[in-house]
């Protein structure tokens, strides 16, 4: 095992959940596992809350599985340490690409939502732990960063299946985790509030997942010891910082992203306990918005922004 691949794993890890909050599907749990809208469905929040996280984390573990498989196939290949370092190098310069944006392109992503229509038909541990694992899972809904992938590439990379598995489990805890922001939330008004907060974070959280991804190819770039390569990793970072400036600038939101935007009021009116989720038949997302009472909806034109 290579010790400083599995240090970068974990950061990565953390990294990618943190910003996968800022997911259509992410901001959909935000608005959608509150104690305002639980209340409203005759359920008590603190156990939707607590089988999410179960959920999410077994959903992580999932992950983990899969990430455990391709570390047993990496330690039977025995590849040299340079070899390793080669290839977190170019994944990591894949991922900070692809999240800056700098030629323009950007990694494909799977472009679905949960089924909303879990909360008329199932029992709040049914939805509490199916959204979970699905959004814990990593790549079973919205993926917003590229670092996703790049927690997947660097777990095989480890070749040790225990890490990888506790890397993609400790993915599915942190993004469970998340729910737990709205506990405090009790009327209309402290959502809304909560809601521009935090998407106004949105774009140093963005910045700041680059910043690792750029972080963990230099310190790739350093196992090479080639100056060429650590110069290639110099220029990318350049590069990602001008491109994310410059998009900052141009944001007509005030850097909030285009696809997590929320509408403009939620209603003070009776609360329907609805959560939104946009795209509601769970496999193709549309720009459709479901209005609800008791939440904040969002508008998805773009994403991975």
């Amino acid at each position: 095992m290579t010790v400083w691949i599995s240090v970068l794993l974990a950061v990565v890890a953390v990294a990618a959940a943190v910003r996968s909050t800022w997911s259509p599907c992410g901001l959909s749990m935000l608005s959608t596992i509150t104690p305002l809208s639980e209340r409203a469905r005759g359920h008590s929040y603190r156990s939707t809350a607590a089988w999410f996280i179960l959920g999410s984390t077994v959903g992580g573990a999932t992950l983990g599985a899969v990430m455990a498989l391709g570390a047993a196939a990496v330690d039977s290949w025995q590849p040299a340490a340079t070899t390793l370092g080669l290839l977190a190098l170019g994944a990591a310069l894949v991922a900070a690409t692809s999240d800056s944006r700098v030629a323009g392109v950007a990694l494909p992503i799977h472009r679905r939502q949960v089924n909303e229509r879990w909360l008329d038909h199932y029992r709040q541990w049914v939805y509490g732990a199916g959204f979970g694992w699905q959004i814990g899972s990593g790549v079973s809904t919205y993926i917003t960063s590229s670092a996703v992938y790049l927690m997947i590439v660097l777990g095989a990379l480890t070749a040790a299946p225990g890490v990888a598995l506790a890397a993609g489990t400790g993915f599915g805890l942190v993004r469970g985790l998340a729910v737990l922001m709205t506990r405090h939330l009790e009327d209309p008004a402290d959502l809304r509030s909560f809601h521009r907060r935090f998407t106004a974070a949105e774009p140093g959280v963005h910045r700041g997942v680059i910043a690792v991804e750029i972080v963990v190819a230099a310190v790739a770039a350093g196992t090479t010891r080639s100056l060429l390569v650590l110069g290639v990793v110099a220029l990318v970072a350049v590069a990602a910082g001008l491109a994310r400036a410059v998009s900052g600038r141009s944001a007509s939101d005030g850097g909030v992203p285009s696809w997590a935007v929320p509408d403009q009021a939620v209603s003070d009116q009776a609360v329907s306990g609805r959560g939104v989720i946009v795209g509601g038949s769970g496999s193709t997302p549309g720009p459709s918005v479901r209005p609800a009472p008791s939440t904040v909806t969002y508008s998805v034109s773009a994403v991975g922004e």
